[in-house]
């Protein structure tokens, strides 16, 4: 039964390493700015993946794979990674954390209609309804109606105004196209090859894509500063370890024993993860609205598994 659903349970395990390496971003970021964490992650973990490969396969470098696995996994590394990921962290410095996660939800239709209409993946019926029910899930969760005050009413009053910055709104939105788009390149490009040294192709790639642009803007003596401090640099490094390595890595697996649209929407239950380390962690209070769609969006995940 387990072994049926390989690419289900990848995904799975790999919104659980999102989480973690979430939480762990959130911190460094906050302390050393979404660019200098984007750079310093990718570094990390590429030295992780090679020490690793080195010991497993007998390559600190993945030169055995053929020249077209190099094209479309480096594609697929900067798509993913650097425009993703990018916009994705400059969208939190303008909208919060729950907006842009849904927003990025729609990684898993955009996924799932991509590969549609390149891969030539179908999807039965059942696997379209626990998609569409575990996006609804996943919305009531990080959707909020926030409470105004009465000059900020008066405000509203004068004029029409956004609930939320526009730009931020567009950036998650990138994001989750950037997000859809590497998953279904790197299902294309990898093919039979080795999950591991592909996902080492596209963090190299991705160390590359940052280094030119960090280059071209000018911005090495902040990531030099975010290198140096010790705080920022334990949560790069648990972040680095349960994001761009281990879950990159297990998401890779996930496409590959599954369609991109399924693992893509499994992957999006993050929202409902942070719940419980909100709580724990950071004391927040959770709502009955938030309890129910956590419960909604993990019974639409239970349907892929039917």
């Amino acid at each position: 039964m387990l072994t049926s659903h390989l690419g289900e349970l990848f995904a799975l395990l790999t919104a659980f390493f999102w989480t973690t390496t979430s939480l762990s971003f959130q911190q460094a970021t906050r302390r050393a700015g979404s660019l200098s964490v984007n750079v310093l992650r990718l570094i990390v973990a590429f030295f992780i993946y090679g020490i690793i490969s080195f010991f497993t396969r007998g390559l600190f470098f993945p030169i055995d794979a053929t020249t077209s696995q190099w094209i479309w996994m480096s594609i697929s590394g900067l798509v993913g990674f650097v425009f993703g990921d990018y916009f994705l962290f400059k969208s939190y410095e303008l909208i919060s954390a729950r907006i842009s996660m849904l927003i990025m939800s729609l990684s898993a239709p955009i996924a799932a209609f991509i590969g549609w209409s390149i891969l030539g993946e179908t999807m039965n019926f059942i696997s379209l309804v626990a998609m569409f029910i575990t996006i609804v899930g996943i919305m009531i969760v990080i959707t909020e109606k926030k409470k105004l005050d009465d000059e900020k009413l008066k405000k509203q009053r004068k004029k029409i105004q956004f609930s939320f910055s526009p730009k931020g709104m567009l950036f998650a939105f990138f994001g989750s196209i950037g997000q859809a788009t590497g998953l279904v390149l790197s299902k294309y490009g990898m093919k039979d090859y080795n999950v591991f040294a592909a996902t080492q192709i596209r963090i190299i790639a991705g160390c590359f894509g940052f280094v030119l642009l960090i280059s071209v803007i000018k911005r090495w003596p902040k990531v030099k500063e975010a290198a140096t401090n010790s705080i920022s640099m334990k949560f790069i490094l648990l972040g680095s370890i349960f994001g761009p390595f281990l879950g990159v890595y297990t998401s890779l697996l996930a496409v590959k024993y599954t369609t991109v649209g399924i693992a893509s929407t499994i992957m999006a239950i993050i929202p409902v993860l942070i719940i419980p380390p909100a709580i724990l962690i950071y004391k927040e209070k959770v709502t009955l609205k938030e309890v129910i769609g956590a419960f909604i969006a993990l019974g639409g995940i239970v349907l892929f598994f039917v």
